[in-house]
């Protein structure tokens, strides 16, 4: 088993596949975005993946910017396979991001997660991760 970081040149229709099939097990109705699309440079994405053997096992991301506050990533789309949940790679992926969120400079790492996912919740708190007294809100854009 291993934890990749993901580049633009080791995408593939397959690996692609696997990805939307993952992440449909944490967010079944939502209409994606083509792997292209969210690898281009200008979107300073750092997309990990745990494969074992071809199979696309667990994925995390996380978008990088900068702001007058400092320099800032998000964690996005942490998902694990149903089947190999419990064995730590949510762990591995998270700490996989926080390198490269270190080797970047960054100055905060955010995550936003639901209170229904307590699993989730207990492994960013093990990390370090503190739950912020601001609120967040949310405007969805009709992109129609």
């Amino acid at each position: 088993m291993t934890i990749n970081l993901l580049t633009t040149e080791n995408i593939t229709v397959e690996m692609e596949n696997q990805m939307v099939k993952l992440f449909k097990q944490l967010n079944p109705g939502l209409q994606l975005n083509p792997l292209a699309k969210i690898m281009e440079k200008k979107n300073q994405l750092s997309l990990v993946y745990c494969q074992e053997g071809d199979q696309i096992i667990g994925m995390a991301s996380m978008c990088t910017y900068n702001v007058f506050s400092g320099s800032k990533g998000i964690v996005e789309d942490v998902v694990v396979d149903t089947a190999y949940r419990g064995r730590g790679l949510g762990r591995q992926l998270m700490e996989k991001l926080l390198t490269i969120a270190e080797q970047k400079g960054l100055t905060e790492v955010l995550l936003f997660t639901g209170n229904h996912r307590q699993s989730a919740i207990r492994l960013y708190t093990k990390l370090g991760f503190e739950k912020s007294q601001s609120g967040m809100y949310r405007l969805k854009l009709d992109q129609n």
